[in-house]
């Protein structure tokens, strides 16, 4: 019986994953699997029988990712699970960045109780409320991940000119996309040729405080920034700045900070980027389906601090070795397993920076004997017999 634990409240969906022989629980001392959607896990007294964590969700801030790889953790994700929800909030938030129609509608609650005179205040009043359309203004999409290729697609459709900035497309991404965007290499032609930017990568160092001052300065007067990756990618500071000296137009973010909250040209929506049941659904099964892969054949799909991973069973056992990234390795383990007189039919070997992840399809069983000289090892950091 493998025990799952969830940390949060996830989709019943998930359970359509699991077969009888997982029990999936809100307590439980022993789980080889977690899952979880916003709890932090940096002060989380992690288990020893934990294989694996699989986050309802794209991002992982709330996981202490290194710190687990280095116990030979492997942390999942789920990208694109919920793109289609986040790419219609971001469609939406164009149209409100635009046309004044959150500022139109807190307005007409001010009408209430004028009786007959409503419709004449209404076009009076509406004149203070204009915004230009989308359609063949600039769009730059800053990221062209699951979602920010949903979102360019879809401003192309909608007759905007697009513009994708994406250092690190990978080429499935790179199909996905409608050959009508257009390819940018320059972030800063981003910022000079564009009415709308809207952010779609993920926090990191790097990405943090991406758009400040210097980068507003950059900007076409009045032009309008989206927000629905993270809050962290904006300095609010500068933000708040250039919009009081309407440098900026607008800043429609789904991360709304006390500074942010009824300063002029903002807009707050209270982080609904995935907070659909279609979303929610989407993104449960998809972790609880790399949870069981993983537990079940040692196969990684969309892992954040491993390589992705994945053989077919062919073997009596397999085994499976989270280690780190240095010469020799592949080596050693070889020797190790042919030196205890069991064949090797089938084996695959993957790096992501500081670690790699091997697994060996065997034609014998696993005895005593290999699995003392693959711990005899240095840097490896879990060992797993699947049978």
């Amino acid at each position: 019986m493998y025990n799952i634990l969830k940390l949060n409240e996830i989709s019943p969906v998930a359970d359509k994953a699991f077969t009888a022989n997982y029990a999936v629980t809100k307590d439980c001392k022993t789980p080889v699997g977690i899952m979880l959607r916003s709890f932090s896990m940096h002060d989380y007294a992690l288990p020893e029988s934990v294989l694996a964590v699989a986050r309802a969700g794209a991002g992982t801030n709330n996981i202490p990712v290194d710190k687990y790889a280095a116990k030979g953790v492997v942390v999942f994700n789920t990208p694109g699970a919920n793109a289609n929800a986040v790419k219609e909030l971001t469609l939406c938030g164009l149209l409100l960045a635009s046309r004044q129609i959150a500022e139109g509608i807190e307005w007409t609650k001010t009408l209430k109780g004028k009786g007959a005179e409503v419709g004449k205040a209404v076009e009076t009043g509406k004149n203070n409320f204009v915004g230009p359309e989308i359609t063949g203004k600039k769009l730059g999409v800053v990221g062209l991940g699951a979602i920010g290729a949903q979102v360019a697609n879809a401003a192309v459709d909608l007759g905007m000119t697009v513009y994708g900035y994406d250092p690190f497309l990978s080429i499935d991404a790179a199909w996905s996309i409608n050959n009508g965007v257009v390819k940018e290499t320059d972030l800063n032609n981003i910022y000079r040729e564009c009415d709308y930017i809207s952010l779609h990568v993920p926090l990191t160092d790097k990405t943090r405080n991406l758009i400040d001052s210097e980068a507003v300065a950059k900007m076409k007067p009045g032009a309008a920034l989206l927000n629905f990756s993270r809050g962290e990618l904006v300095n609010n500071k500068d933000i708040l700045k250039a919009l009081a000296a309407d440098k900026l137009g607008r800043y429609v973010t789904d991360f709304p900070a006390d500074e942010l909250i009824g300063a002029k040209g903002v807009i707050c929506i209270p982080h609904l980027g995935a907070s659909t049941p279609e979303a929610e659904d989407n993104c449960a099964y998809m972790a609880a389906k790399q949870l069981v892969d993983y537990i079940e054949n040692g196969n990684i799909t969309n892992s954040v601090n491993f390589p992705s991973c994945s053989l077919p069973r062919t073997g009596k056992c397999r085994i499976t070795v989270a280690h780190l990234n240095i010469k020799s390795m592949l080596v050693q383990m070889t020797d190790a397993i042919s030196g205890a007189k069991i064949n090797i039919s089938n084996m695959l070997s993957k790096s992501q920076g500081e670690y790699s992840y091997a697994m060996f399809e065997l034609d014998d069983d696993a005895n005593d004997t290999v699995i003392g000289k693959l711990n005899a090892i240095k840097d490896i950091l879990r060992i797993r017999v699947i049978r």
